[in-house]
């Protein structure tokens, strides 16, 4: 019992652990999609104030700030995608978590009905061993009892015939003094 109770704090433990570099690894993927939405926004606060800005004539916007608010643009597209990349990873690591947590919880079920299959078939042994022992102990008693009702009948066949040998040199010494 000590050698189940000690397995399944065991495997408590290394749950524990596995899951604590699971939950490391799956922040650090949050905190990167987290910088990648910070810089998105920054570059995105970038691109409005590249459409405000009029260096040209009278106010007006030129091809250089009309380019520029297209680059600014075309860096927040290009995040969004590393954002959406990123996003990709952190979905199927949560979808490997759960998956491995669903493995672990059918494996340590399957292990758990093993345990108690074999604490059943011991337990089922240990009956058996008793239900022996009783029996054994049943044919000892009246192995005992047969052992001595034989010792007494041998005890009383032994006085008999004693008692018969006695009584035949007694009916010898009387026959031998009648004769003499």
């Amino acid at each position: 019992m000590r050698k189940i109770i000690y397995l399944f704090i065991a495997l408590a433990v290394s749950l524990q652990t596995f899951a604590q570099q699971d939950t490391s690894a799956y922040a650090a993927q949050r905190a990167k999609v987290n910088a990648l939405l910070a810089e998105r926004s920054a570059k995105f606060g970038q691109y409005d104030e590249s459409l405000n800005q009029r260096t040209g004539i009278f106010g007006w916007q030129t091809k250089r700030d009309i380019k520029n608010s297209n680059e600014i643009l075309r860096q927040v597209v290009i995040t969004d995608n590393n954002i959406f990349k990123e996003l990709k990873i952190l979905m199927d690591y949560k979808d490997l978590q759960n998956q491995q947590k669903v493995a672990v919880a059918d494996h340590s079920q399957e292990r758990m009905e093993r345990y108690m299959q074999t604490i059943k078939k011991l337990q089922d042994q240990n009956e058996q061993l008793k239900a022996a022992t009783e029996s054994r102990v049943k044919s000892r008693n009246i192995s005992t009892y047969i052992i001595v009702f034989l010792l007494l009948v041998m005890a009383g066949g032994f006085y008999f015939l004693f008692k018969k040998i006695q009584q035949y040199k007694k009916n010898e010494k009387g026959t031998v003094q009648n004769l003499g």
